[in-house]
This record gives structure tokens, sequence and C-alpha cells, in this order.
């Protein structure tokens, strides 16, 4: 008996990764101009012809703004400036911790941008969104490189051209115009939470009214999220007004100003997260009591429905001799003791307070 053959198996060949397509660094500009003596040089460089500009002239800085680069583009430009790797490395991943460092003399800040979201007091939903802006200065260039739609420069760098006083105090004043723009933005978000934060509250103590503990609980989450994002810059800030930061002592002052507001905003975090943590205990006091006050309301209405229950049983007994059994006036006066009985206990309970 001859055995059938096996059929032959077909394998689909593995394919081969597909290459990655190589974007130039350049469609991650946003915004790329030298600035002499406090002006904007007119015309379009690239990030490669303004470092060329100001090297060759000696004088002026370059502002270069940068949005979400990749890796390779964000190394094609650390290779160009001359930044650390380490520093070209953090700046590809949008979620840094608030930090100062310096390599050699080039001062590398993150900071965390914060939003705030328009959103319903009664669902759960996103409040705060967060970005993030990390920043490289340097004596000729200040590189900025965002993460987040809501992190926009623009109207930074519009403010500063139309101050040639300040631009020409070189990248330091680029640097504080960015960290004031961020702890504003603090300031703005902040106050939009405390109406949400005082909107809450008035819901909560407000009688009769009922609210759920999510929201509660999503807004104690939020303000934990821009807690992250705003605290932690506390030390950078109070870093770079030291005298030995590679910045003017005009450029110092402003900061100290700047780390003033900072110090002010996380102080409101703070009572923020103090005040919904109190508001979480008294919402859920207020179920508990809310509970207990149905129960004694369903604890009254059971007892008033046990009198003519229990008066119905007895009387539904089949037992031969009982009392007022054959009277005709048994049965009314049997409907008028349960009335008399439900309504003594009616008064006791609505005296109580328990109806």
């Amino acid at each position: 008996m001859s055995s059938t053959p096996p059929l032959p198996s077909f394998h689909r060949p593995a394919r081969p990764p597909l290459p990655k397509i190589r974007v130039p660094a350049a469609r991650a500009v946003v915004d790329c101009a030298v600035y002499v003596d406090g002006q904007r040089l007119p015309g379009h460089f690239t990030y490669e012809a303004a470092l060329a500009e100001v090297r060759e002239r000696g004088a002026g800085f370059v502002w270069l703004g940068l949005h979400e680069p990749d890796e390779q583009q964000m190394t094609d430009i650390a290779a160009t400036y001359g930044l650390h790797p380490l520093a070209a490395e953090d700046a590809v991943r949008p979620h840094q911790r608030p930090k100062l460092e310096r390599y050699d003399d080039t001062l590398v800040v993150a900071m965390r941008t914060v939003t705030h979201v328009e959103h319903d007091m009664r669902t759960v939903s996103e409040i705060v969104l967060t970005g993030q802006i990390l920043i490289f200065v340097a004596a000729d260039f200040v590189v900025a490189v965002r993460h987040g739609e809501h992190s926009g420069l623009a109207g930074v760098r519009r403010d500063l051209e139309a101050d040639p006083e300040r631009l020409r105090r070189g990248p330091g004043a680029v640097l504080h115009a960015i960290a004031d723009y961020v702890v504003d933005s603090y300031i703005e978000v902040a106050q939009a939470v405390e109406q949400d934060v005082d909107a809450m509250e008035e819901e909560i103590f407000t009688p009769g009214t009922t609210i759920a503990i999510e929201p509660i609980y999503q807004l104690k989450r939020e303000i934990v999220e821009m807690r992250r994002a705003v605290v932690p810059l506390a030390l950078p800030l109070q870093m770079l007004i030291q005298p030995e930061m590679p910045l003017t002592k005009e450029v110092r002052r402003y900061l100290r100003d700047v780390a003033d507001h900072h110090t002010a905003v996380t102080e409101h975090i703070t009572v923020f997260d103090e005040s919904l943590s109190a508001m979480i205990g008294a919402a859920l006091a207020k179920t508990a009591v809310q509970q207990n006050t149905d129960m004694r309301k369903i604890s009254a209405l059971v007892a008033m429905a046990a009198v003519p229950t229990m008066i119905a049983g007895i009387y539904g007994m089949n037992f031969e001799h009982m009392p007022e059994l054959r009277q005709v006036w048994g049965y009314p006066a049997a409907l008028t003791l349960m009335v008399v009985l439900c309504a003594g206990l009616l008064v006791v309970f609505r005296r109580s307070k328990w109806l």
C-alpha cells in the first residue's frame, strides 16, 4: 500500500524591515533668525548659515526654534552647534523633568509647559495638558526645542523683536523671556484651576445637591500632574540666579523676579491639593450622611408597614376561638387600630426627624 507523499509547505519569506526615511533637519525648524545689536537681520537663514553669519561677524546671536525634532534631525543640529550628545538625546524626549545642566559654556534648561482645557465639571475629563521646552543657551546662540501644540513661542519672539533694548542683552534675554512666558502660563492655568476648585467646593457644600466622587479625584489627579510639571522648576530657577552662571547681572535680576512668581504659583498648587483632599473627605461624609438618612427613612417606613402586617397576620390565622372574630364591629375596629398605630408611629418618626 503506497503512502501519499506529503504536500509541500509554502513559507512566505520574511520581509526585511523598511528603511527609515531620513527627514531633513530643516523640517523641524519653526523659525531661525540672526540678531545683531538688538535687531533681526533681514532675510531667511538656514540653521547652518545663521551660525556661520554670527561667527563671521563676531557679534550677535542665533535664535533657532524647533518643534518636535526626531533623533536624526537633532543629531544633525547638535553637530552644527556643538551640543553635547546627552543633551541632544534629552531634546527628543518629550517628558523630561525640569532641570538645569551645564556643558562647558552651554546651559541646558528643561521646562514643562501647561495649559488649561475647557471641560464639564460633572464629567471625568482631562483638565491640564503638559508639554516641554528645552533650551540650549550659549554665547552666540539659543536653541529652543518644543514638544506639544500649546507651547508656541511666536508671541515671545514677536515681543522681544519689538523691544531691541532687551535683545541687546543677548541669549540670556531670550532665556528670561521664555522662562517668564512659561511661568506666566502657570499663573493663568492656576487661576483657571482655582475657579474649578471653587465651583466644585460650592457644589459640594450646597444643601440638597449630590456630586459624584470621580470628578473630584480627576481634578486632584490633574493637580498632581500640574505639580509634577511646575514645582521641580524651582531649583533650576534658583541655580540660574547664582553669580557663577554665564549670564549678565541684569538677566539674573529678571530671572529672580520669575523665580518669585514661580514660588507663588507653587504655593497656590499646594493649597489646591489640600482643598481637594478636604473636599474628598467632605463629599464622602456627605454621601455617608445621605445614606444614613435614607436608611432611617426606610427603617421608619418598614416599621410603619410592620404594624398592619402584624395585625393582619394574627387575624389571618385559622383558629376558631379568637377575640372579636364574630363581632360586627371587629373588622372596622382592626382597620381603625392599624390606622391609629401607623399614625402614632408617623408622629414619633417626624419628631425624631427620621421622616
